[in-house]
Formats: structure tokens, sequence, C-alpha cells
């Protein structure tokens, strides 16, 4: 995936579904330099990186730690589906 050029409005987020948790939960949340920084240390990590601007747009009103919103499960449910075959396939 190419990386894009962030600007201060750019905003990321990363989540994480733990083993036996309801749902998936924001872990990290970062804008501007500092999203183009944590872009950095996933791609240097080998962290899928999925760019979805609706989804992107919801999260924002969210705070780190805490559950996704409903409405956005089934979204993430693919994304999450989505990364999981492309990790067994390599």
């Amino acid at each position: 995936m190419a990386k894009e050029k962030t600007n201060a409005s750019t905003e990321i987020f990363a989540l994480k579904y733990p083993e036996g948790a309801d749902c998936p939960f924001i872990s990290a949340k970062a804008k501007g330099q500092l999203a183009e920084e944590l872009l950095r240390i996933a791609e240097e990590n080998n962290v899928p990186v999925v760019k979805d601007e609706f989804l992107s747009g919801i999260l924002t009103f969210e705070e780190i730690g805490s559950a996704i919103p409903m409405e956005t499960w089934e979204i993430v449910a693919k994304i999450f589906a989505h990364i999981a075959g492309v990790s067994s396939e390599t």
C-alpha cells in the first residue's frame, strides 16, 4: 500500500482486538506529524495499514482505550477478516 503524505488534519488509529474481548478498542490515535510517525512504526513492524475515511470519521470522536462504536463493528470485522486472510497466505 502506498503511504500518503499526512497533514495536520489527517488522523489515524490503531485498533486492537484481544482474545476474549467483546469488540475491538482504540489502542492509539494520532494526528499530523505524530500520525506520520505512527505510520512509520507500523511500516517498520509490518503492521497492516488500511485507509477508510468513513471509519476514520467515526473514530475521530472516540478516545484511546474506548471500544469502537457498534455501528463500526461490521466494517472493522471485514477489515480484520481481510488482514487475517492476507497474513495466512504469506
